[in-house]
C-alpha cells in the first residue's frame, strides 16, 4: 500500500479538481495549506506529498474546505469512493 501521494494526484482522485493540471494549478497558486505532524505549510509545488492523517485547508469555489486525509486511493473512482479518501474537520 502506498504511504504517500502527490498532492495534485490526491486532489484529483478525491474529486476536488476536475483534472490533475487544475489541481496542480491550485497548489502552485498557493491555495492549499497542509498540516503534517503539527506543522502547517502553504504548498507551492504539485509534487509535494500528502500522507494519511494530514490536514488540508483550501478553497473550492466560494467555500473553504478543511479535511483530514484518510486514504490515498489508487484511482479516480466514483464520488462515493472519492468521499472515502477524506473526512471533514469540525470547525470549532
Amino acid at each position: 500500500m502506498l504511504e504517500a501521494c502527490r498532492i495534485d494526484v490526491w486532489l484529483w482522485r478525491a474529486r476536488f479538481a476536475k483534472t490533475r493540471s487544475l489541481a496542480a494549478s491550485m497548489v502552485e497558486a498557493g491555495r492549499v495549506r497542509l498540516t503534517h505532524h503539527g506543522t502547517q505549510v502553504r504548498l507551492d509545488k504539485a509534487s509535494r506529498s500528502v500522507h494519511p492523517g494530514d490536514d488540508l485547508v483550501f478553497a473550492v469555489g466560494e467555500r473553504v474546505v478543511a479535511i483530514r486525509v484518510v486514504a490515498l486511493g489508487e484511482r479516480r473512482g466514483p464520488p462515493a469512493e472519492a468521499r472515502a479518501l477524506y473526512a471533514p474537520l469540525d470547525e470549532a
